[in-house]
């Protein structure tokens, strides 16, 4: 009886576990939106040549999401997380005011 018993709460504890923390654990990030209040307020494009260049004039065309200092994958992909846009993903080739070059 008792292996049955210690069986039953190992695995009630397994799924329970997995219920809380199943649909939020393991959720990949979300894409970052330009209507989103965060990339409004640093001017977030999803493809940086429509940036609009009388609004941000410090913007260059060789500056890109991907090459950008808060840009948390390689410069080879197409959409990463960003330190400024916490659990969101940013365009490759987008860009934001807050652009910073990789060192």
């Amino acid at each position: 009886m008792r292996t049955n018993r210690r069986t039953f709460i190992v695995h009630t504890v397994g799924a329970a576990a997995l219920a809380v923390t199943g649909g939020t654990a393991w959720a990949a990030p979300t894409q970052l939106q330009e209507s989103d209040a965060g990339a409004q307020a640093l001017g977030y494009r999803t493809d940086a040549s429509r940036v609009d260049h009388a609004k941000y004039p410090r913007f260059s065309a060789t500056q890109r999401c991907s090459n950008c200092q808060f840009y948390q994958g390689k410069p080879a992909d197409t959409s990463a997380l960003c330190a400024l846009f916490g659990a969101k993903q940013v365009n490759g080739a987008g860009w934001c005011n807050a652009y910073q070059a990789r060192a």
